[in-house]
């Protein structure tokens, strides 16, 4: 199984700094799991500095823990995806990396990610499988 982590961290958003939600597997930030697979494709777009260039959510009340539990409230594709990173800039629907994310009694899967503006190949980043009651305590530790 994989491990996951929700950490509140302060970024700079476009709006200024922010406490946002991001997201590490296996003691590794997502953004730079992603950033491993997205470099070939930045580029050969000529724009390498797109590869991994995610921001955590913000938090608060718009961005229940719900939404890491198959009840999202940020998605982009509308076919069931989860919104996980969103812009550097603060907007979730600038630059998002969706998954979709499956819940079951005892596992809670990311899989199928995707990038809402490019259509970079993405099927090598996971998909991440994690033993619900743990996911649902890491979530918790999060959001206190």
């Amino acid at each position: 199984m994989d491990v996951v982590e929700f950490r509140l961290e302060s970024e700079e958003l476009g709006a200024g700094p922010a406490t946002v939600v991001n997201l590490y597997v296996n003691g590794v930030r997502l953004q730079d799991l992603v950033r491993r697979v997205e470099q070939p494709y930045a580029d050969a777009d000529g724009e390498p500095s797109l590869a991994g260039e995610y921001a955590g959510l913000a938090t608060g009340p718009q961005l229940p823990a719900e939404h890491y539990l198959g009840e999202p409230v940020e998605t982009w594709f509308d076919d069931g995806d989860t919104v996980l990173l969103g812009c550097v800039c603060g907007s979730p629907g600038c630059w998002p990396l969706t998954a979709h994310v499956t819940v079951t009694e005892d596992i809670v899967t990311w899989r199928d990610f995707r990038n809402g503006h490019r259509d970079w190949d993405l099927g090598s980043v996971g998909p991440f499988t994690f033993d619900r009651r743990a996911y649902e305590k890491a979530l918790r530790r999060a959001y206190r």
